[in-house]
């Protein structure tokens, strides 16, 4: 500094302390000018005032010579302390200055910056509130200063301007807020610490509405709670909850659409912490906005979903994410259909705002995540939702079919995306059916999964879809939701009104094909779809086969299944499943407890309905001939039975073929045929009941299922009736052989003509096998 200068009105003596390396005469300069600004402020000499300031400032704070530099700071403190309640006249020129000094090398310097700013703000007191971002800018960097002396000064003055910020009502939260939402995102963990404090403050003073400048900083908060600082983690907790209470007591006024969002990202996160209170809040979100958070579905969706899969371990986590989604499921009403929706024929796609994909990256609080932009105006209330919200069904069921598509995903979260789409059938049947075509493969290929619960939430959504009136159409579209090209693989359909068996007022014809008012366009194409599965996966028929046709038969109308399955197999060009399925369906119609009416439909067979279901059955049971007898069996059409029993000496009779008698003889003494063994004591009604089971007897090679039929039939009382011709003059009271409505004999014929296709068909790979044994040999 140049000795020769000019500092009037500072004296010689004054700035030669000033610039002195001891700080005690750096204290009695300042003392010096101290006296020397009071002289001015007497005189209301502004113009001296303002030169002293400036001259400290230039002259020896913002000096090059670090003793100067701290010579300034303590000046600019005297002077502030002389000025008083005038100092907030002065407070630009005297704050600059010092917060210039926060960004020193040298340790001391700073602290003595610290403490020449804490007296300059103490005397001013709430004038220094226009300087407010300035100063938080400075504290927030000190907060963060290695130096424990320096950081010390810090906190003192930070509490300092907190006291100053809560008794004032002057204080500018608009400005402050931009300041805020950029030192939040700060990683350091005492700026951190710093900056939750100040929330925590600004939170607790009535004057000051933090709660609207929420969206803001949420997202920063979420960050910080992250913090690997445990005592971090913990005031920001309090502070979530302090917001989160505060937006309970006041929902009207919270901007619930800008920030669900940031809600959204969080739920998602691998931080425990963080996922349950991003979790906690979505709860709360879409309990207290309602259908303000509709837009959003996609998004909450795609978090939300994964966790109800979570173990034990995330408990919490878990069970909050299932109170989300069945509130948001309950958001979803009837209204929300609406009812001049093209028919579901006509494939449009929803306009949507929340198409969401996959799990987004992310995380800045202004950042707008691909997908789940909203259309609502910030803080909706309640009283205009129901006007404002529009459900758009295209990024929900995007969301719902990825996760239905995902191998991965765990049981619970693929039972709560069949549970959705079953709701959205229910309460927006127009709208969904728009989406049918693309789910429908997804939901046929979900029946393979390892979880009976998991089908059965399957069946139920496919069975909806097969019964709502909303899936009628004139034209179902492709069958399978792609090409669907007829091939030798693939399950055919049948021509309506093709020709029947049954003699109806001199026609001979009857549409088998199930039309009940409760079936639409899409059962068919569901039985067609589901018969090809069963083809293509014989595991699946074997092992879930029963299980998923016995709970179709209980979702949905027994007799059309079974019905139209008949129909469809009757054109089946793989004749070995088909046998392999009739088996299976004949097993089910016998055994299982669902279909108790039905078989009691068929055992009279007095009306046409009954007659055009027999019939229907009969014509795809003779792809199987045990299971053709045991179907005459359960009709009491023993006569019929008798007569195919005969065609079985002109049949390959195979160890399968035994095995499968051998099967229907136990079936003849399970409870289901009580009936059919109650008549063997009426000989005289019942002959050819008693032949057919003798020739039933006759197939069988010496086994146990032969003296289990042997037994029974060694029971019947007076067996030498059997070999009078007046028992074959008698019309049986149970017989249905004399029926004028069924044709027996065409019956017959089309037994012959199918089995002649199997024989045939058996041949041919014979023949093949052969050829290639005699080329191996060769």
């Amino acid at each position: 500094m140049n000795p020769e200068k000019d500092f009037a009105p500072l004296t010689p003596n004054i700035v030669r302390a000033l610039n002195d390396k001891l700080y005690e005469k750096r204290k009695v300069a300042a003392l010096e000018i101290e006296k020397l600004v009071r002289e001015f402020v007497a005189q209301n000499n502004t113009v001296q005032i303002k030169h002293v300031i400036q001259t400290l400032s230039q002259e020896f704070a913002l000096s090059q010579h670090p003793h100067s530099r701290k010579g300034g700071l303590i000046g600019l403190a005297a002077c502030s302390i002389a000025l008083g309640k005038d100092s907030g006249l002065y407070l630009k020129e005297l704050i600059e200055p010092v917060l210039t000094c926060f960004n020193d090398a040298d340790s001391r310097l700073r602290y003595y910056a610290c403490e020449a700013l804490y007296n300059i703000v103490k005397v001013a007191r709430g004038a220094v509130l226009p300087h407010f971002n300035v100063l938080f800018d400075g504290l927030s960097k000190l907060a963060a200063d290695p130096d424990p002396n320096v950081k010390s000064g810090s906190e003192l003055l930070d509490r300092l301007l907190k006291d100053i910020v809560t008794e004032s009502n002057k204080f500018d939260l608009v400005s402050f807020i931009p300041l805020l939402r950029e030192r939040i995102y700060s990683n350091n963990q005492y700026a951190r610490q710093f900056i939750i404090s100040w929330i925590l403050v600004l939170e607790s003073v009535p004057d000051i509405n933090l709660l609207d400048y929420l969206p803001e900083i949420l997202d920063g908060l979420f960050q910080i709670l992250g913090d690997n600082g445990k005592e971090i983690r913990k005031m920001c907790e309090v502070v979530l909850g302090e917001f989160l209470k505060e937006i309970k007591k006041n929902p009207s006024s919270v901007k619930f659409a800008e920030m669900a969002n940031i809600l959204v990202i969080h739920c998602q996160t691998t931080d425990d912490l963080i996922q349950l209170t991003a979790m906690c809040w979505m709860r709360e979100f879409i309990q207290l906005a309602g259908r303000v958070m509709l837009p959003y579905s996609s998004g909450i969706l795609t978090a939300v979903l994964p966790c109800l899969a979570y173990d034990d371990r995330k408990k919490s986590i878990k069970e909050v994410a299932n109170v989300c989604n069945q509130s948001l499921m309950k958001l979803v009403t009837p209204e929300d259909d609406e009812p001049d929706e093209p028919r579901a024929g006509q494939r449009q796609a929803d306009p949507a705002p929340d198409d969401a994909l996959p799990k987004q990256e992310g995380t800045a609080s202004g950042e707008a995540v691909a997908g789940f932009t909203s259309a609502l105006p910030p803080g909706l209330t309640h009283s205009t939702e129901r006007a404002s919200v529009t459900l758009h069904l295209d990024g929900i069921v995007q969301v719902l079919n990825c996760h239905l598509s995902d191998t991965a995903i765990g049981m619970m979260t693929r039972i709560a995306v069949l549970k959705w789409l079953y709701h959205l059938y229910i309460k927006t049947p127009r709208k969904m059916f728009r989406h049918t075509d693309s789910l429908f493969p997804i939901l046929l290929q979900t029946l393979s999964d390892e979880s009976d619960e998991v089908i059965l939430k399957d069946l139920e959504v496919l069975a909806e879809i097969a019964s709502s009136p909303a899936g009628q159409t004139d034209d179902p579209g492709p069958l399978d939701g792609a090409d669907f090209r007829a091939s030798h693989s693939e399950l055919q359909v049948p021509t309506p009104g093709r020709a029947g068996l049954l003699n109806t007022s001199g026609t001979k014809g009857l549409e088998c094909s199930p039309s009940t008012p409760t079936m639409n366009s899409y059962f068919y194409k569901f039985m067609i779809n589901l018969l090809k599965r069963f083809s293509s996966e014989r595991k699946l028929l074997e092992v879930r086969g029963p299980f998923i046709i016995r709970s179709l038969c209980l979702l949905l109308n027994a007799e059309n299944i079974f019905h139209s399955m008949a129909d469809i197999l009757l054109r089946e060009e793989d004749l070995k499943f088909a046998s392999t399925m009739v088996h299976a369906l004949n097993t089910i119609l016998l055994t299982s407890t669902e279909l108790f009416q039905l078989r009691n439909q068929l055992k009279d067979l007095k009306t046409l309905e009954s007659q055009n279901l027999f019939c229907c059955l009969y014509r795809s049971w003779c792809h199987n001939p045990v299971t053709t007898v045991s179907l005459c069996f359960l009709t009491q059409n023993y006569r019929h039975a008798y007569d195919l029993i005969q065609k079985f000496g002109d049949l390959e009779v195979t160890v399968d073929f035994l095995a499968e008698v051998d099967k229907l003889v136990q079936l003849i003494e399970c409870p289901i045929f009580t009936y059919l063994r109650l008549q063997l004591l009426d000989v005289k009604n019942n002959p050819y009941l008693i032949k057919a089971l003798y020739g039933l007897l006759m197939l069988l090679p010496q086994s146990s299922a032969f003296q289990l039929l042997s037994h029974r039939l060694q029971c019947v009382p007076n067996p030498e009736l059997l070999q009078t011709e007046d028992s074959l003059k008698a019309a049986p009271k149970s017989q249905k052989a004399d029926s004028p409505s069924i044709d027996y004999a065409e019956l017959l014929q089309h037994f012959e003509k199918v089995q002649n296709k199997h024989l045939e068909v058996r041949h041919q790979r014979s023949g093949r096998a052969d050829h290639l044994d005699r080329r191996v040999v060769l």
